[in-house]
């Protein structure tokens, strides 16, 4: 009796350590998707009230989320159905801003696991995102300081005050 007691207590650690294993598989797919919640809670916030397509504005919070490292490349970002349930909104307006991204080359698909964050997306948003700022930005400022008579030294003292005094 005493042997069948040590064997069945030796199954039971070797099945302890397996359930451990698969416990600790479990805890960090669940880590994962709490963190992909708690991001969404995050942009839940948004209420979409904007002027500008609901779509154009997700894809835009998509982007912020890929820029502030919310969504790390590789990663997987929320899928269209997370986004139309947690938004409350139809799923093919999620897919059309989901789908900007793709046509965009910043998120890829994997067949059967939902939309992730392309290789090099950031950069090429940052890259993206410096020449908007140029065209928006600094082409008005120049044209602006050329019409009030200021020099290209005299404007870049202006922007070196402007960093100081800007939080």
């Amino acid at each position: 009796m005493g042997e069948e007691r040590k064997d069945n207590f030796e199954n039971f650690l070797e099945l302890s350590l397996t359930l451990e294993e698969i416990s600790g598989m479990f805890v960090l797919q669940l880590i994962a998707k709490l963190i992909n919640q708690l991001t969404l809670e995050e942009e839940r916030k948004l209420t979409f009230q904007d002027e500008r397509p609901i779509f154009l504005q997700l894809a835009e919070q998509l982007e912020e989320g890929i820029l502030s490292g919310a969504y790390p490349e590789e990663s997987r970002v929320p899928s269209i159905t997370e986004y139309s349930v947690t938004y409350k909104i139809n799923p093919a307006t999620a897919l059309k801003g989901i789908n900007l991204l793709v046509d965009a080359g910043l998120l890829y698909k994997k067949r059967g696991l939902g939309m992730f964050v392309a290789t090099g997306a950031k950069d090429k948003l940052k890259s993206q995102r410096r020449e908007l700022f140029y065209c928006d930005f600094v082409e008005k400022l120049v044209r602006e300081a050329k019409n009030l008579g200021l020099t290209a030294s005299e404007l870049a003292n202006m922007i070196e005050r402007g960093f100081k005094d800007v939080d």
